[in-house]
């Protein structure tokens, strides 16, 4: 089977090139190989390799940049997957792509399931939700993981921000009034491969078949706490030289730090479809964290 994955350099890419291998010849393409942004290019390419399975890993993900660059945005995240699952479609391929809680408003009281209605605050939300519609639209074989808070060892991310400030700062605020789920890298990327894998052995999805899915990490926290948890199992690393502690990291209302992009206040997503369709139960993140802070230490002090 021949796989086409592209922006096999970000967070979920990179972990991609792992869980992907048993399953076939991948053909694994970053920035340099195929520019989201090209669609010229994009179908050039999918026509050249003629995959059996697309997964796109790539995204605009600067979320408050995309306040002041909506066309970018819309190319990378809107237009391309369109483009993508047009050309799957001729190919009776399977597309496979990954969203964000970011298509939700946050104002509902619980955890989102995948058939509640969208509304998105943000030009990221927007062009990622467009994305979504333009993979239905275009008739063929797919798979949407809408995930959230996403971080791993691989790029920049919310984990990476709070022990770079640890090291600066003797306090810092973190909004406490924004809720979701912290999702691993590892983890998308792992669930990816046992989907794919259950497919292929009598869950195929049928012609034209398009399913939606929440996939993320068990526990949902603020921003705040995991901020917090961050800077208390850092600091059990060694290696981590932190000025900050825990109990210095001050809750801060979403009011008191603003953005260009709204975020949604609720980001909790039900992730009981996935599980149940395939057997899986999401595991909570701090285990991923843990080792997470464990590979940056080592990689800091030079192993």
């Amino acid at each position: 089977m021949k796989i086409l994955l592209l922006g096999k350099d970000g967070q979920v890419g990179w972990q991609l090139q792992r869980s992907l291998a048993p399953h076939g010849e991948v053909l694994a393409c970053g920035r340099d190989q195929c520019d989201l942004a090209d669609a010229e290019r994009i179908r050039s390419l999918v026509r050249a390799w003629r995959p059996s399975v697309i997964v796109n890993a790539g995204a605009y993900t600067a979320v408050d940049r995309a306040e002041s660059e909506p066309e970018l945005a819309h190319r990378i995240n809107a237009v391309a997957p369109g483009v993508l699952a047009e050309e799957a479609a001729v190919l009776d391929a399977l597309m496979v792509h990954y969203s964000t809680d970011y298509v939700y408003d946050g104002s509902k009281q619980g955890a989102y399931v995948e058939t509640d209605p969208t509304g998105p605050q943000s030009v990221y939300g927007q062009t990622k939700l467009a994305g979504e519609e333009a993979i239905r639209a275009a008739g063929g074989k797919s798979l949407i993981f809408r995930t959230s808070w996403v971080f791993g060892a691989r790029g920049n991310n919310f984990v990476k921000t709070i022990l770079r400030l640890a090291r600066e700062r003797d306090s810092i605020g973190v909004v406490d009034d924004q809720f979701g789920s912290p999702t691993p890298a590892a983890l998308i990327a792992t669930v990816t491969g046992v989907v794919l894998a259950m497919l292929r052995h009598g869950q195929q999805l049928k012609t034209g078949e398009s399913r939606i899915y929440h996939l993320a990490a068990a526990r949902p926290v603020s921003w705040c706490a995991f901020a917090r948890t961050i800077v208390d199992r850092a600091a059990a690393v060694p290696g981590f030289e932190l000025r900050l502690n825990a109990e210095s990291i001050r809750a801060i209302t979403t009011a008191e730090y603003p953005t260009p992009a709204r975020r949604p206040a609720n980001s909790q997503l039900d992730c009981r479809r996935i599980e149940c369709d395939f057997g899986l139960t999401m595991p909570d993140w701090q285990p991923y964290l843990e080792r997470m802070l464990q590979l940056l230490a080592l990689k800091q002090n030079g192993y």
